[in-house]
């Protein structure tokens, strides 16, 4: 894909408010990037408002630009997703240092690279899959379930059916109890 058709338009992501994000908007405007969209939010958080904006205002020709792809995705799964779904739609996607710097997605050879990035990140997530089941299969045959315990056992059950069957209302029998009225209404149609 040809990238010089269309814009170059930038994103950078600081990680605090008090992290400076002058020498990623100096780097992409040397690249000439003819905008850039910068976030201030650390790399876990998913609330990214700016990059979901620079994902819809770039067009088909135009190319994203990145500092650093650690200030672009969260990891290699979000990043191959985000890649493909930028050349999906027609725009080309660059980084100016560090891993893939050298590396154009946008050429065969650049291609091949991102995809066995992808590959490595598709096995990497099996792995963390295959994993998980096997600790949850191992805490299960030593007798532990998963998740969060019941608020209600059968003693309170038991004590929310008297009450309702006295004419309590739900609101009070719930306050009684120390659970709330959806988990109380939850119980009580679980249990009839």
């Amino acid at each position: 894909m040809d990238t010089n058709t269309g814009h170059l338009i930038g994103y950078a992501r600081v990680s605090t408010d008090d992290q400076e994000a002058q020498l990623q908007h100096d780097a992409l405007a040397a690249a000439g990037c003819t905008r850039v969209f910068t976030d201030k939010a650390s790399g876990k958080n998913t609330d990214r408002p700016e990059l979901a904006v620079v994902l819809d205002y770039v067009r088909p020709g135009d190319t994203l630009c990145v500092w650093k792809l650690d200030r672009f995705a969260r990891s290699l799964i979000d990043l191959v997703n985000m890649v493909d779904a930028l050349a999906a739609r027609g725009i080309g996607f660059k980084v100016l240092t560090g891993a893939l710097a050298s590396i154009d997605p946008n050429t065969p050879d650049g291609r091949l690279m991102l995809q066995v990035v992808g590959a490595m990140a598709e096995f990497e997530r099996s792995l963390i899959k295959d994993r998980t089941r096997a600790g949850l299969d191992a805490a299960r045959a030593q007798g532990r379930v998963g998740g969060r315990p019941a608020v209600m056992d059968a003693d309170k059950l038991a004590a929310a059916k008297a009450r309702k069957r006295k004419g309590e209302s739900v609101t009070a029998i719930a306050k009684a109890l120390g659970v709330s009225r959806a988990t109380l209404y939850r119980a009580l149609s679980d249990g009839e």
